[in-house]
C-alpha cells in the first residue's frame, strides 16, 4: 500500500460518517504535485474495491472496506435485515435486534461488528433517509371509528394507522397506501394514506393486481419505449454480415404455452465424425442498442417476471414475441455457439458467430419426451420432420455424457421443487401438481449450461470482465447445521464440506421418502446465486467459468454479454471491455431485480395456497395431505406438507387423548403408542389459516403415522382400515387408497422451463 492510499484510509477511518470532497482531501492531507494529480485515479480504485463510497460526484465516504457500508435495508420475515451497497453489491446481515426502529426501504449506514457468521454482520449506525413507500394492505377496524391497514408484506411487523381520506375504502378492501412515519420519540407510529382502492380482499381475481402494486412491477411500457420497439423491428431486414444457417436443421423446445422462443439447438458432425452441438440464441442486441430508450427500460426492469397468470416482460411484445422470437419457418437473427465434443463428451473446440437461422421444428416439452421415448405423438406445430426424433435421441446421449461429467466434478443435482398451480376463471386455486422435469427439460437445460460456460470461458480467459453468475461455496457453519439436521432424520452424512460428498448425498437420497425435505435442507444451507463483476466460479454447477447468455429476451445480463461477445469477436472498440464500476452497479441491479421477481412470484403463489386452504375450512371439507415431521418441540411438531410445499404446526393437544411427553434428549413426543420424531411421515389436514402472520395449523389424522425410513407398514394398514370403516366399505390392507383424479395442467403463459441456476 503506497503512502497516499494509507493516508486516505486513515483519514476516512478517523471520521467514518463524514463525507469528504476531493479538494478537502488534498488540503487535509497536504497532497502536492504528482500525488495530487494521482488522487482522482486513487479514489476511483478505492471505490471499486469497496473502501470508499462515492455519495455524489466528487464526494466520498468510508465504505465496507473501512468498516461501514451504506445502502437500502431489506427486512426478512424473521425480522432480520440485509443491507446491500448499490455500488458494489456487497451485503451485510443484520440480526433482528440490530435492525432497531429502521423499516423496509430505509437508507441506512451500518457498521461491521464481530459475529459468529462467516458473512459480514453489522449494526445500524444511522438512518440516512427514511422510507416513504407505497405499500399494499387490507383495511381493518382499529377500534371505534378508526381504521388501520394490515400490510400484505409480512416484513412489516405492525399495522399502519390510516389517516386522511380513505377514498371509499371499507374494512376488508385491499388498498395501496403511502406509508410514512408519524409522531416522534415513543409516540412514533407508522401512518398510511390511501392512494388507490384495489377491491375486496376476498376476490381472487384481484390477487395479481395486489402483487403488481406491492412490488411496483411495471405493466405498460412508456410510449417512447413502445414507439422505439416498433421502429427497430424493421432492423430484422438489415441483418448485416452473418453466418447463414437457414439450411441447417435447427429446432426449438419450449413449454406448450410459450410465445417467446429465445433459444434453439442443432446437432451435426464435423469431418472427423465428432458431434457439434449448436446453441442458437435470439440476437436481441441487434435491436436493443446501448443507451436507447429500450435499453434503459430493460435495465430498469432487469428481468421478466412470471406470475401464475401473467407475465411482466422485460421487453415490449413487438420484440419479445415477434421479431426476436425464434419462431418456426421464419428467418430470425441469432448468436450461435458451436461446441465440438469427442467420443468421451469432452469439449475440444468452440466457435461463435452472429447468424441468421430458420427453425425447422417447434416442439413442446411433452412432444419432445414422447419422441425420445418412441411413443406416438401428434406435433401441434407440424408436420413432424423425420430428422427430429434421431436428432433428439443423439442429443440426449450427448447431454447424458455431459451430466455424468458434471456429476464426477461434484455438480449438485437438486430434486425439482417447482409446482404448477391450477386456477379457475375467477383466479381461484383449484389444484396443484409438481412441475415436469423429465429428460426433455434436462436436455435443453444441459445445452444452455454448456453455452453459458463456453461464452464465459472465452471472454474471461481473454481478460474481459463480465457479469458472472456467481455461486459461492457454503459456509462451514451452515454445513455443520445441515449435518445435525440430517442426523435427526436418520441420515448419516459423510464430510459434507467436501463438494463430492454433498453431491453424493443428493444422488443417494434421490429416491428417499424424505427426498423433498432433505434436498430443501441442503438448498437452505447453500448461498444464493447472484450476479457479480468478479469471477469466483459456480459451486452448484462445479464450473470455474459461468455466466448467463442464453435468455436475452428475459434477462438483462444476457443482453450485456451478447454485446460484449460481439465486440470481442469483431475486434472493435474496447474488445468487449466495460467500465468496472458500471459492471459492479449492473451486477447489483440485476441481482436486486431478480430477487424482487422471485419474491413477487412466491408471494402470489402463497396467497393462492392460503386462500385454497381457507376455502377448505369455510366449506368444512379439509383435505388430507401427506406430510413429513421436520422438527419436534415441547408444544408440538412442525411438518412440511409435500403436495402443497407449505409448512405448519401440529399442536401437541391434538395428538392423543392421552398425556403427551416430550423427550428433549431424543427430540421426540410420545402419546400412547405414537412416537413422533423428525422424519416421520404422516397425513394431516388444515385447522387454522393465519394469513397476516403466515402461519398454518394442521391436525394429525389418527392412525396415519408411517415411519417410512424404517419401512413401517402396520400403521398404514391401520389407517386404511380406519378409512374403510368410516366410508363403510372394505379396503384390502397393504394396497394404497385410491387417489383422486389428477388436475389438468394450467395454462401458465410462457413460463420458461430452463433451469440454469
Amino acid at each position: 500500500m503506497d503512502i497516499e492510499e494509507q493516508a486516505i484510509r486513515f483519514l476516512f477511518q478517523s471520521e467514518p460518517e463524514k463525507t469528504f470532497g476531493a479538494p478537502e482531501i488534498v488540503k487535509t492531507l497536504g497532497l502536492r504535485g504528482k500525488a495530487a494529480k494521482r488522487l482522482p485515479q486513487l479514489l476511483r480504485e478505492m471505490v471499486r474495491s469497496g473502501d470508499l463510497v462515492e455519495k455524489r460526484r466528487g464526494h466520498y465516504r468510508a465504505g465496507a472496506g473501512s468498516g461501514v457500508l451504506t445502502g437500502t435495508l431489506r427486512v426478512t420475515r424473521s425480522g432480520a435485515g440485509i443491507v446491500t451497497d448499490e455500488e458494489t453489491g456487497r451485503q451485510v446481515f443484520l440480526e433482528s435486534r440490530d435492525v432497531g426502529r429502521a423499516i423496509q426501504g430505509d437508507r441506512v449506514t451500518v457498521a461491521y461488528r464481530p459475529g459468529d457468521r462467516t458473512d459480514p454482520v453489522g449494526v445500524i449506525r444511522s438512518i440516512d433517509e427514511e422510507a416513504v413507500r407505497d405499500v399494499v394492505g387490507t383495511v381493518r377496524r382499529a377500534g371505534g371509528e378508526g381504521l388501520s391497514v394490515s400490510p400484505l408484506n409480512p416484513v412489516y411487523r405492525s399495522d399502519f394507522m390510516l389517516v386522511g381520506d380513505p377514498k371509499g375504502a371499507k374494512p376488508g378492501d385491499r388498498v395501496v397506501v403511502r406509508m410514512r412515519r408519524g409522531g416522534s420519540g415513543r409516540d412514533e407510529r407508522l401512518e398510511a394514506e390511501v392512494l388507490e382502492v384495489i377491491g375486496p380482499e376476498d376476490k381472487p381475481s384481484l390477487d395479481t393486481v395486489a402483487i403488481l402494486r406491492q412490488y411496483e412491477l411495471p405493466e405498460a411500457f412508456p410510449p417512447a419505449v413502445t414507439a422505439e420497439a416498433e421502429q427497430v423491428a424493421g432492423l430484422l431486414h438489415e441483418p448485416g454480415e452473418r453466418l447463414d444457417l437457414r439450411d441447417r436443421f435447427i429446432i426449438t423446445i419450449d413449454p406448450a404455452t410459450a410465445r417467446d422462443f429465445d433459444d434453439a439447438i442443432s446437432l451435426e458432425h464435423d469431418g472427423q465424425g465428432r458431434r457439434v452441438l449448436g446453441v442458437h440464441i435470439a440476437d436481441v442486441s441487434h435491436f436493443v442498442r446501448p443507451g436507447s430508450a429500450l435499453d434503459r427500460e430493460a435495465y430498469r426492469r432487469g428481468t421478466s417476471v412470471y406470475l401464475i397468470d401473467k407475465v411482466v416482460p422485460m421487453l415490449p411484445e413487438q420484440l419479445s414475441n415477434s421479431v426476436c422470437s425464434l419462431m418456426p419457418n421464419e428467418d430470425r437473427l441469432a448468436f450461435s455457439v458451436f461446441i465440438t465434443y469427442d467420443k468421451q463428451g469432452r469439449a475440444v473446440d468452440t466457435r461463435f458467430a452472429k447468424s441468421v437461422i430458420r427453425s425447422k421444428q417447434r416442439l413442446a416439452y411433452e412432444e419432445a419426451i414422447a419422441l425420445i421415448e418412441g411413443r406416438p405423438t401428434e406435433v401441434a406445430c407440424g408436420p413432424l420432420d423425420p430428422r427430429t426424433r434421431p436428432m433428439l435421441r443423439e442429443t440426449l446421449e450427448l447431454t447424458r455424457q455431459l451430466k455424468r461429467i458434471r456429476e464426477r466434478n461434484a455438480a449438485l443435482e437438486m430434486a425439482s421443487q417447482e409446482v404448477e398451480i391450477v386456477l379457475d376463471k375467477e383466479g381461484r386455486m383449484v389444484g396443484i401438481h409438481p412441475a415436469s422435469n423429465d429428460e426433455s427439460h434436462q436436455l435443453i437445460e444441459c445445452c444452455m449450461v454448456a453455452a453459458n460456460e463456453a461464452v464465459a470461458r472465452e471472454l474471461l480467459t481473454h481478460q474481459v470482465a463480465i457479469l458472472n453468475r456467481l455461486h459461492e461455496a457454503p459456509d462451514d457453519e451452515k454445513i455443520a447445521k445441515l449435518e445435525v439436521e440430517l442426523r435427526k432424520l436418520g441420515v448419516r452424512p459423510r464430510n459434507l464440506r467436501e463438494p463430492k460428498e454433498l453431491a453424493a448425498l443428493l444422488r443417494d437420497t434421490a429416491d428417499h421418502p424424505l427426498r423433498y425435505h432433505i434436498h430443501m435442507l441442503v438448498l437452505r444451507s447453500l448461498k444464493r446465486a447472484l450476479y457479480s463483476a468478479k469471477q469466483h466460479g459456480h459451486f452448484g454447477l462445479a464450473l470455474t467459468y459461468y455466466s448467463h447468455f442464453t435468455s436475452p429476451i428475459r434477462r438483462y445480463p444476457d443482453l450485456v454479454l451478447h454485446r460484449q461477445l460481439a465486440e470481442y469477436l469483431a475486434g472493435t472498440g474496447r474488445r468487449g471491455r466495460l467500465d468496472q464500476g458500471w459492471l459492479d452497479r449492473a451486477a447489483a441491479r440485476a441481482t436486486e431485480r431478480e430477487q424482487l421477481a422471485d419474491e413477487a412470484e412466491r408471494a402470489l403463489t402463497e396467497i393462492k395456497k392460503y386462500r385454497f386452504l381457507q376455502e377448505q375450512l369455510d366449506a368444512r371439507k379439509p383435505q388430507e395431505y401427506e406430510a413429513v415431521v421436520v422438527a419436534v418441540k415441547p408444544f408440538g411438531f412442525f411438518v412440511d406438507v409435500i403436495d402443497l410445499q407449505l409448512s405448519g404446526l401440529v399442536h401437541v393437544a391434538g395428538l392423543s387423548k392421552q398425556y403427551a411427553v416430550f423427550n428433549p434428549a431424543s427430540e421426540t413426543i410420545s402419546a400412547g403408542k405414537l412416537v413422533v420424531k423428525a422424519g416421520l411421515s404422516l397425513r394431516v389436514y388444515v385447522t387454522r389459516v393465519d394469513f397476516p402472520a403466515r402461519r398454518l395449523d394442521f391436525a394429525y389424522v389418527q392412525g396415519s403415522a408411517v415411519d417410512r425410513w424404517n419401512g413401517g407398514r402396520h400403521a398404514e394398514e391401520t389407517r386404511l382400515a380406519a378409512i374403510a370403516k368410516e366410508r363403510g366399505r372394505k379396503v384390502r390392507p397393504g394396497k394404497p387408497a385410491k387417489r383422486p383424479a389428477k388436475q389438468s395442467k394450467p395454462a401458465n403463459p410462457a413460463k420458461k422451463g430452463k433451469r440454469q441456476a
